[in-house]
């Protein structure tokens, strides 16, 4: 039997997943039932459309060996940019995130069975947590990779991604899993259940999944053991560090000092004295998670069904930092500090700055513990005239209660220095059971609620020559409001850090939109069907005002070897509750500068004058089939987006370049718009540079490339075998802030993840009677390192070759209720690369692979 064009193209754009949506896209095709397909509302035959869509199963995910969805999403070669996953220990929040086209997440839409999803994870949060979705519950997820805000709404600019829960499940599913390293560490154990039961009128679906992740730690790995330091003058390297160190620095006009534990004081020496922050830090983050969920429905009558969907999950994660650097000014007083410093040129009743590593108390603990719930309630049907109607309402709502570990109230040591009750110079003060009463846990509090209403027809208006015009059309109210609470030591500014500001705030929106499938030409030479597709979408906001977004579409079928499409839309991103009411914090942001501190003070937070990003996009490609080379097929796809007004904060690098004068630290261009809103500040004697960099509508970024699939199955030595190899090309990112232009084509950052030119997957699977067998082979292109680009002479390494990891795994089915299934993911333990300029553990948590080779495996058990 031949298969459908639409059958290729919706299923081959990632050919590193299973074959089983060919044969789902097949049936569909054939099928008489009508389907909603991720990018339009209007329900059809079959799953034709005109934008790309990706298909990843449940069997896809299992080959992963992932016990969560981030694991695989992140692997696409159309995500990039800054993905946080469990290797991102600093800033993380134990959140997990998809970024498709290095947009940031904020920019890709996360639907749950077509409906939107809670933001969820710490604080006020404006993403979602991939944390909250049961991947045991998952059916498939549909990818699209196009613009959709015309049907969907706001965030969806770069794409959606649309988690499909399983449905009219029957039996029970029984999973155990387990994971490890080849260095014994970051291992994982995850179960899950599933029961599902029909009766006369309709379908319950339970499901329990519980994961137990482990840590690893930066000292346990060659790579990242210490923080490597570049000596540009001799080509060489050395462990280096903070600053901030043990037994206390002194900065003073003619010393910079490293205090010793008998008291005494030497010059300090970043070779020698700087701190290893990396020897107590987290390689991989340790986690558990519950995920509980309920599906059902019921036939109300023959024609009315009520559906509802539940599911909670609850986090409890980690990570582990270095101990806390604190830092405070104090008047130096040699008659109750002691002499020690004036024999290295420190006066007495000089001004002087001391900083201080406090490996006194310990490492920094940062845990949260997160509740994310989501209940729908809707009820579906059709009428006489075969229009069919949905109305629902979404409830979601997450909270978190965050807290910071082995932290020192800083501002009541310094009320004890100006009494004369603590002395800094001295050793013992700093013991540890002399700083108990100084010590204490940060509290913070967060979350985020939504509620959406919604109704909705859709149907077919007229009969054209072609064909059917089919429509969809609705309304829907959405209102979400977000907090966060901050320790109130710290919202006064009594810690060691700056004060951190709340955050409160909400708003609403009322939306309706319509849809046409409009059939323009059938059974003609070169033209067996062309359909047109039609989408506008107005809406008014609580916070800005209202405005309309649309959508154009065109889907060519030459033949049944060939089929064209292209897709003209504009897209949308409101400001969400976080970026307009977020209180003013402190967040230590890495920077490079002569004779500065390597993380830099900046001050970040939310502006509510925001107004909207504004996006065009453009999708056009072709689908090939031929029939003279049976299960061989092709799609190729160009992508262009180009968003105007985009929120964002500037590269903070980019700040410390234009405002400070690397030759002298004077300051520059304070003339300018840019430094004038940072109002950056370098404290010489200290190294120390602050800035604020709150967001701003400021700029407008672009994005282009392709998208290219190659697929081919076929039968050989009485095996099936599957192939197949997808690729990403990345044409330019450009962003342009106001006063720079950037392209980030082929570079790899400190802060915001890479922009690889090329990314590939191949994909080779050979399966038979009772077993099946993969190998995957993922490329990252070379990349060259935004620090380096002013001047890559200063670099020792300023770019990183090409990586590939090779994976493996397999599966064996041994009778009809249990199956095992195992693999090896980064088969020959390639090593995370090191550049100058790196993010953290030496190279690019977001980018690459940290943990070296992990062995994974499965039981499969069902009745």
């Amino acid at each position: 039997m031949k298969k459908s064009i639409l059958g290729l193209a919706v299923v081959s754009a990632i050919p590193m997943f299973s074959s089983m949506q060919v044969l789902a896209a097949d049936d569909a095709a054939e099928s008489i039932e009508k389907i909603q397909v991720t990018g339009s509302r209007i329900k059809r035959t079959d799953m034709e459309t005109s934008s790309p869509v990706t298909l990843i199963g449940a069997d896809d995910i299992k080959a992963m060996g992932a016990s969560s969805i981030d694991g695989v999403l992140q692997k696409m070669t159309a995500a990039s940019g800054a993905m946080t996953n469990p290797a991102v220990n600093n800033g993380s929040g134990g959140n997990a995130r998809v970024d498709l086209r290095g947009l940031g997440a904020q920019r890709t839409l996360v639907l749950v069975n077509g409906r939107r999803m809670i933001n969820s994870g710490t604080g006020a949060a404006s993403t979602v947590d991939l944390n909250t979705i049961p991947v045991s519950m998952i059916k498939q997820v549909e990818v699209l990779k196009d613009g959709a805000s015309a049907v969907y709404g706001t965030d969806a600019v770069a794409g959606v991604v649309n988690i499909i829960l399983k449905d009219d499940f029957e039996g029970l599913d029984m999973n155990l899993n387990g994971a490890i390293t080849g260095e014994g560490d970051a291992d994982e154990t995850s179960f899950d259940i599933t029961m599902g039961s029909s009766f006369d009128r309709g379908n319950v679906v339970i499901g329990l999944q519980y994961t137990d992740r482990g840590d690893a730690s930066q000292a346990d790995r060659d790579f990242s053991d210490c923080p490597i330091e570049e000596d540009y003058e001799n080509g060489s390297f050395y462990c280096g560090g903070s600053s901030y160190t043990p037994f206390g620095h002194v900065w003073a006009e003619n010393a910079s000092l490293q205090g010793q534990a008998d008291g005494e004081w030497h010059d300090f020496t970043s070779a020698g004295d700087a701190y290893n922050y990396s020897a107590t830090s987290y390689l991989y983050t340790p986690m558990r998670r519950l995920n509980l969920t309920g599906i059902g429905h019921f036939d109300l009558t023959d024609d009315t069904r009520l559906v509802s969907e539940f599911t909670y999950s609850k986090r409890w994660s980690t990570q582990q930092m270095a101990p806390q650097p604190v830092w405070f000014d104090f008047t130096y007083d040699a008659a109750t500090m002691g002499d020690s410093l004036l024999s290295h040129g420190v006066a007495d009743g000089e001004e002087i700055s001391y900083g201080r590593r406090m490996t006194d108390v310990g490492p920094r603990g940062y845990e949260q513990v997160v509740d994310t719930v989501r209940a729908v309630v809707g009820l579906d049907g059709a009428f006489d005239n075969g229009w069919g109607w949905d109305t629902s309402v979404v409830f979601g709502r997450n909270d978190s209660v965050d807290r910071a570990t082995n932290l020192l109230n800083m501002g009541s040591i310094q009320d004890a220095i100006e009494a004369g009750d603590f002395n800094p110079l001295n050793q013992s003060d700093w013991s540890g059971s002399n700083l108990a009463q100084y010590n204490y846990t940060e509290n913070n509090s967060g979350g985020s609620q939504l509620l959406v209403i919604s109704a909705g027809l859709n149907g077919e208006v007229m009969e054209l020559p072609a064909g059917y015009v089919g429509f969809a059309a609705g309304i829907e109210r959405r209102e979400e409001k977000a907090w966060y609470v901050p320790d109130s030591l710290t919202s006064q500014g009594l810690a060691n850090d700056p004060r951190v500001e709340p955050t409160g705030g909400r708003f609403d929106v009322n939306e309706a939109y319509v849809e046409f499938a409009v059939p323009l030409l059938a059974d003609a030479p070169f033209a067996q069907m062309v359909d047109l597709s039609a989408a506008v979408r107005a809406f008014d906001y609580s916070t800005f005002g209202s405005d309309e977004t649309w959508k154009l579409g065109l889907t060519w079928r030459v033949n049944d070897e060939l089929m064209l499409r292209a897709v003209r839309s504009t897209a949308f991103r409101a400001p969400t509750v976080s970026e307009l009411y977020q209180g003013k914090s402190p967040s230590f942001e890495q920077v490079s500068f002569p004779g500065a501190q390597d993380q830099a003070e900046v001050t970040v937070g939310g502006n509510d004058q925001l107004t909207p990003e504004l996006a065009d996009t453009v999708t056009a490609g072709f689908v090939y089939a031929p029939e003279w080379f049976d299960g061989f097929s092709m799609t190729v796809d160009y992508y262009e987006i180009e968003i105007e007004n985009s929120i964002s904060s500037v590269n903070n690098q980019y700040i410390v370049e234009n405002c400070l004068d690397a030759s002298t630290g004077a300051y520059k261009n304070q003339d300018t718009a840019l430094c004038q809103s940072s109002a950056i500040n370098f404290n010489q004697s200290t190294g120390r540079i602050s800035f604020n960099n709150q967001l701003q509508n400021i700029g407008n970024e672009s994005t282009k490339g392709y998208d290219v699939n190659f697929k081919y199955a076929f039968e050989a030595a009485g095996l099936n075998w599957r192939t197949g190899l997808d690729v990403t090309i990345l044409d330019e990112y450009i962003v342009d802030s106001g006063t720079s232009t950037i392209d980030y084509t082929g570079l790899v950052t400190s802060g915001i993840g890479s922009y690889a030119k090329v990314k590939s997957n191949f994909t080779l699977n050979a399966s038979g009677d009772n077993w099946d067998a993969q190998y995957q082979a993922r490329m990252i292109d070379g990349l060259d390192s935004y620090s380096c680009l002013a001047d890559d002479s200063e670099c020792l390494v300023p770019s990183v070759g090409t990586v590939v990891y090779h994976d493996i795994s397999g599966s064996y089915i041994m009778n009809d209720t249990v199956s095992f299934s195992a693999g090896v993911n980064n088969l020959f333990d390639k090593q995370a690369p090191y550049y100058s300029g790196n993010n953290d553990s030496n190279t690019d948590p977001y980018t690459y692979d940290v943990l070296g080779r992990r062995f994974f495996a499965g039981m499969n058990i069902k009745f």
